[in-house]
């Protein structure tokens, strides 16, 4: 059998239909919502006469115009009040979860789905903003889009996409005091560079990088799209298990224990870490240095990652898309 990426596992599972040399329909697990930009999807729903075909799929929180002084008062921006407003009507009128300034579960629209146990592995998260990415620190496939693709997934929990590339960035050794998870991710894009991941998912790996927290994870996740990347993940481990137990929203008794034998088995297969098609050249000290090499035998180059004394090294891999294989996920309902 061949042997998967983590991101192969998820995307081969939740492909609807796909034709050769052609963007994948994909299966959208959760859709997060917020009052940015979802107003003309909405808008877009009523004047096509359709309905949103998965509300029990759909969360939608205020995010953006929260006021940083008293909630009590009236939000005194008129844009942001009626971004508000707009929103709050619209989850009522289409039946969908609603997060709103009253509520204790209200927050930034890429930290609830974690804290209320919506983000789980093995996922498919889509939200209209580009830091969806955080949620792949749980071994989901997250990325954000536009607003006419917030509509398409409203009306047809599904979303058309051009299958990225894969990236691999290994971490190895003990983080120095003082230095962050915020640093490790800006060490990594200072050597690949702004437009070093563009095109490709990033899977984190390597023990420093399962040392860290939940947060932390998230915070690395989150920065992927400043280096470019469509998306980034780290492989689900009994940090991430320990972290979801208990959520208000996460899978209780049986469906617990199902749903850590399929989360089990998504970590990328060993084989195909060890086999590298091709590998990331750092050859300078600006991005516009960084390329890809495409040779059978290509070995990565050791890169030294700012701040991190006593061999403190990242190692970027590139791997090619795999064959397809079954993998649990939601089916097109």
């Amino acid at each position: 059998m061949k042997p998967k990426t983590l991101f192969e596992k998820i995307w081969d599972a939740h492909i609807v239909h796909e034709e050769p040399g052609k963007p994948a329909l994909l299966y959208v697990d959760l859709h997060l919502i917020h009052e940015v930009t979802s107003p003309q999807a909405f808008e877009g729903l009523r004047l096509a006469g359709r309905k949103v075909r998965r509300p029990d799929l759909t969360v939608a929180t205020v995010d953006h115009n929260v006021p940083t002084a008293d909630r009590g008062l009236p939000i005194a921006d008129p844009i942001s009040r009626q971004q508000v407003e707009t929103l709050k009507r619209n989850a009522e009128e289409f039946g969908i979860t609603y997060y709103g300034l009253e509520s204790d579960r209200q927050g930034i629209v890429h930290i609830i789905g974690p804290e209320l146990g919506y983000t789980r592995p093995g996922m498919v998260i889509v939200c209209g903003d580009s830091h969806t990415s955080t949620h792949g620190a749980f071994g989901a496939f997250a990325l954000g889009v536009g607003t006419s693709e917030v509509e398409h997934v409203l009306a047809a929990q599904c979303l058309v996409q051009g299958r990225p590339k894969t990236m691999e960035v290994r971490m190895e050794g003990d983080l120095p005091r003082g230095v962050t998870a915020k640093d490790m991710i800006l060490g990594i894009i200072g050597h690949i560079g702004v437009d070093g991941a563009v095109g490709h998912v990033i899977e984190y790996a390597g023990s420093a990088v399962t040392a860290l927290s939940m947060e932390e994870r998230m915070t690395v996740c989150n920065m992927s799209i400043e280096a470019g990347a469509r998306a980034g993940m780290v492989a689900p481990d009994e940090t991430t298990f320990a972290y979801l137990e208990g959520r208000p929203f996460a899978p209780k008794g049986a469906d617990w224990d199902a749903a850590l034998e399929a989360w089990r088995s998504l970590p990328s297969d060993r084989r195909h870490r060890r086999r590298r098609p091709g590998a990331l050249r750092h050859l300078g000290h600006q991005p516009r240095h960084g390329g890809a090499s495409d040779g059978a035998g290509a070995r990565p180059r050791l890169l030294r990652v700012p701040g991190r004394p006593g061999g403190r090294r990242a190692r970027p891999g590139l791997h090619g898309p795999g064959g397809r294989h079954p993998h649990p996920g939601h089916p097109y309902r």
